[in-house]
């Protein structure tokens, strides 16, 4: 991409307000993330002061504490890290293997076409929560078997979208010339239908990562993740059952997650606007 289309894509998506607003948050809760060692290189499951201080009440632990004294503002930043991690990772492995077999279903047709989408309808027919519960029930709970379950409950929706832009950019002239001047099939799908194909599936994306961190939070909040680790679904957890007196344990977790999951919502709808040719001239 030239220069000046970097720069037009950033003008279109720049119209949108609320998708610079939502870029704003991602790029604090990114920094928080980066910072939290830095911060609070304790981090964040050492018991540092009295339990239950509420937030505001001692300039060492701006955010309180929780029933095990442990402060939860190391337990926001590092938490920052982990959910984003499983975002991105779970909508990365969602998007290489919807790809993969989008792309097979909508180029190859027929038989190929068939067994793919019903491998898919198979997958779909679990509703993703449950499917990535029952993977995590018979795995190990650790973080990558948490970005696998999710990324495995997640596929089935980018392979539709890459199917259904594959059989659109089949027939299309360009291609036609691709096969008449003897281009194989892998050369036709990495340089002349998949990069016309992409914008889509990088606006899905932005939906991919925000469910990912979703239904990572409601994991943890079941206890199925590593319990070394801290993730905003985690302190969730930790609070429920404080949820009367110390309701601010739950809260600020949850509002962290409500921005997050908002902010990339946002910038989904922005990348929309900047990469839909019906809206370029408006």
């Amino acid at each position: 991409m030239t220069s000046a289309a970097r720069r037009d894509l950033w003008r279109r998506f720049a119209r949108n307000r609320g998708a610079v607003a939502g870029l704003v948050v991602l790029g604090l809760v990114v920094l928080a993330a980066a910072l939290a060692d830095l911060l609070y290189g304790d981090g964040p499951l050492r018991m540092v002061a009295r339990p239950l201080q509420w937030p505001g009440t001692n300039p060492a632990f701006p955010l309180g504490t929780d029933r095990l004294g442990r402060d939860i503002a190391a337990g926001i930043f590092h938490g920052a890290r982990i959910s984003l991690l499983v975002g991105i990772m779970a909508a990365a492995f969602a998007l290489a293997v919807g790809v993969v077999i989008g792309a097979l279903a909508g180029f190859y047709r027929g038989i190929v076409d068939s067994l793919l989408m019903r491998l898919a309808d198979l997958v779909q027919t679990i509703p993703p929560f449950l499917l990535a519960l029952v993977l995590l029930a018979i795995l190990r709970p650790s973080v990558a078997n948490v970005v696998f379950a999710i990324g495995v409950s997640s596929w089935p929706p980018v392979a539709r979208i890459v199917r259904a832009e594959f059989l659109s950019l089949r027939e299309r002239e360009f291609v036609q010339a691709g096969i008449a001047a003897g281009m194989g099939d892998l050369r036709l799908i990495l340089t002349q239908i998949l990069p016309n194909a992409l914008a889509p599936v990088i606006v899905f994306s932005s939906l991919l990562v925000a469910t990912a961190i979703l239904t990572e939070s409601a994991l943890a909040f079941l206890g199925f993740t590593d319990p070394n680790v801290m993730s905003w679904g985690t302190i969730i957890g930790i609070g429920r059952n404080e949820i009367r007196t110390a309701w601010y344990i739950a809260a600020i977790p949850g509002m962290a997650i409500l921005l997050t999951v908002l902010a990339l919502n946002l910038v989904g709808e922005g990348l929309n606007d900047a990469l839909n040719p019906r809206l370029r001239d408006r």
